[in-house]
């Protein structure tokens, strides 16, 4: 059968956020895990499925895109997919056209996995090689040491604590405790932590969502960096 774009609605997201646990392990590429849809949710469940995009074959999803920008497609696809010629060439011609109602027209940016043979067709197809993260990997399998801060668990109640956080660590932020209400109420952190770290002196210096997935897998993303860690959870790291 054919290759099928798609913008799922509401009630197929639980479908893209599954496909996105199942992927998970270690080593597996960073440019999309479970915890950026759930991020995403805190404008809300409707414009979270509007910025999914997921194509199929045979039913199966294969690839799952989030669009972070009009202009930005954060995308991977399943571990066995990623050297599959028709997913690949039909990624890339979905891309490619704003017509087939992924990409804005204009100056746009594709985050595909590194290794994919979607990668090296979008450069065939005269695509630029921007700057790559640089992912950093730790075993959470194994005990942490003291980190030399105290960490407590927060709930909801606690959401000023978590969202002051966000707002110190990235300028410009419109991080408000009602966005974070909505997005903790979404199906992607349906199981997450929220941890905060206290100095010496008492003061939130850090604050973590710890989302759960696939074990041996994880990402998180430091202020204004991006770290991944390896272990079992998508863990989104904010300091301020």
């Amino acid at each position: 059968m054919a290759m099928v774009l798609s913008k799922p609605g509401v009630g197929a997201l639980s479908e893209a956020v599954g496909v996105l646990r199942q992927w998970q392990y270690d080593g597996a590429p960073m440019q999309l895990h479970p915890g950026d849809p759930g991020l995403f949710w805190r404008s809300g469940a409707e414009a979270t499925a509007a910025a999914v995009r997921t194509w199929r074959r045979d039913g199966r999803i294969l690839a799952v895109g989030l669009l972070d920008e009009p202009e930005l497609l954060r995308l991977t696809t399943a571990p066995d997919a990623q050297w599959d010629e028709e997913l690949a060439r039909q990624l890339v011609e979905d891309v490619t056209g704003p017509e087939r109602g992924v990409l804005m027209e204009g100056k746009v940016y594709v985050d595909a996995p590194a290794g994919a043979l979607v990668q090296d067709l979008l450069v065939d197809d005269g695509w630029k090689t921007a700057e790559p993260w640089t992912p950093l990997r730790r075993d959470l399998t194994e005990t942490v040491g003291d980190p030399g801060v105290r960490i407590e668990v927060i709930g909801p109640e606690q959401a000023h604590v978590r969202t002051a956080v966000q707002r110190a660590s990235f300028d410009g932020s419109l991080f408000t405790d009602e966005r974070r209400h909505v997005m903790a109420a979404g199906l992607p952190y349906a199981d997450a932590r929220w941890l905060v770290a206290y100095d010496g002196q008492g003061n939130v210096v850090a604050a973590s969502d710890g989302v759960g997935c696939s074990p041996g897998s994880g990402d998180g993303v430091g202020a204004k960096s991006e770290v991944e860690e390896s272990g079992e959870a998508v863990v989104e790291l904010f300091s301020a």
